[in-house]
């Protein structure tokens, strides 16, 4: 009798086994955020500790973004190439010792230095992470389970907030030490307990290690109450034709719709994003001004997280993402036409919110697109593409602030409007669907 690894995950359920994995991807998976989205909170501490101007400040973002560019590609490749696992370790170890040493940086240039090689570890952690991911889940809540994953992006948008907020109000001369040092923190714990985390049981019967795969299966079914495996069960994954290459004619089309949608996204979020903290916590108005309605910003993230997994499980991977570009296309929309503060601050706070449930659903949807023989390529594909929106992100919006910071998140809203296009166009809907 033949199972497929699908048939075996889906009798496991999720239960301890997948909470385990979900608490340690999640560690470092709000690590990464914090890493991230320390480019914003950190300029203009950056510009004052070197005696520069903040858009000079924001190159840390620039060489980050480049880094995380080369390594999303590069290590999707290795991973779907000598195994997850191996991947990770490495990638984790490198951002912990990295992201620490940014701490100590005596100059800007070796801080630039060090935020290249920390993006690059970063860059090809995270398309890695919800590959692993996605192949220990079953299919009919995969996708409920990695929009909870990326749900720890905003988990550590808030702990940077509150950091830098921290920061801030102390007067410390260079804060910018300080939210390093707290992204290094959890990167550095998260390497030890990726120690524990097995290969993926459908990359070990991909390249022939059935034995290992039953290994992992077996310990799967066991720390889930479950009953074990047949003895005589042979394992194996479903079988849905040859093709795998990214641009092989059956997946051309939908690789390259998915990229134009990370792209337009990233683009999109990294514009508002990385100049939005330093705007608001110095020159905002009203209530719309500070850490505090960042960390409301940052906050407003979790709501659009929950309403993406229902979403992605109940409507669909493709209609959740639709409906989320739609509406944080709205949400600039009316940041660039709205003219109180009561008005800006709500649509800060849709962005925020859909924003990042678009990003909810993107990730659960794109690892679904690919066979296991690429599904990590696609993964460092897609986290590439992404990268190259954050790079150009910075550049594009400071020209553009200096006409106005309305018309740049104008801009943006039509940007998302695309991706809206994009993502329709995509020829796969794969709620519930087995991989292979």
């Amino acid at each position: 009798m033949t199972v497929t690894v699908d048939t075996v995950l889906e009798s496991a359920g999720t239960g301890r086994y997948q909470r385990a994995l979900l608490g340690i991807f999640g560690l470092v998976w709000a690590a990464d955020a914090m890493q991230v989205l320390a480019v914003g909170f950190s300029a203009a501490s950056i510009a004052a500790s070197f005696g520069l101007t903040v858009p000079v400040a924001l190159q840390t973002g620039t060489l980050f973004f480049l880094g995380m560019m080369v390594g999303a590609a590069l290590f999707g490749r290795l991973a779907d190439r000598f195994g997850r696992r191996r991947v990770l370790i490495f990638t984790v170890a490198v951002d912990a010792l990295f992201g620490f040493a940014s701490v100590f940086a005596p100059s800007f240039e070796v801080l630039l230095a060090l935020r290249f090689v920390t993006g690059a570890a970063v860059g090809g952690t995270l398309p890695v992470d919800y590959a692993m991911m996605a192949e220990f889940l079953p299919p009919r809540n995969r996708g409920r389970w990695l929009v909870m994953l990326e749900g720890f992006w905003a988990v550590g948008t808030v702990v940077v907030a509150l950091v830098a907020w921290a920061a801030s109000a102390y007067g410390y001369a260079e804060a910018w030490r300080a939210i390093f040092m707290a992204t290094a923190v959890p990167a550095l714990i998260g390497v030890g307990l990726r120690v524990f985390v097995p290969e993926s049981p459908m990359y070990l019967i991909k390249t022939g290690r059935v034995a290992e795969a039953r290994t992992v299966l077996s310990r799967l079914l066991e720390i889930n109450g479950r009953p074990p495996l047949d003895r005589d069960a042979d394992i194996a994954l479903p079988q849905h034709g040859e093709t795998t290459g990214l641009f092989s004619p059956s997946l051309k089309r939908r690789t390259l719709l998915m990229l134009a949608v990370w792209f337009l996204v990233s683009l999109s979020y990294y514009g508002v994003f990385t100049w939005m903290p330093p705007r608001l916590a110095g020159e905002g108005f009203g209530f719309v001004r500070g850490y505090g309605f960042l960390l409301a910003l940052a906050l407003a993230q979790l709501p659009g997280y929950a309403l993406a997994a229902w979403g992605v499980e109940t409507v669909g991977r493709k209609p959740t993402l639709i409906a989320f570009l739609l509406l944080s296309a709205a949400g600039c929309g009316l940041f660039a036409l709205a003219s109180s503060a009561m008005l800006i601050g709500t649509a800060l706070m849709v962005m925020s919110f859909a924003l990042l449930g678009s990003w909810g659903a993107l990730y659960a949807y794109t690892p679904e697109l690919y066979p296991t023989a690429s599904r990590a390529t696609g993964m460092g594909a897609a986290g590439a593409m992404a990268r190259l929106g954050g790079l150009l992100a910075p550049t594009l919006i400071a020209y553009l602030v200096t006409q106005s910071f309305a018309l740049a998140v104008g801009l943006f809203a039509l940007l998302l409007l695309l991706a809206a296009v994009a993502a329709s166009r995509i020829d796969a809907e794969t709620r519930a669907q087995a991989l292979d």
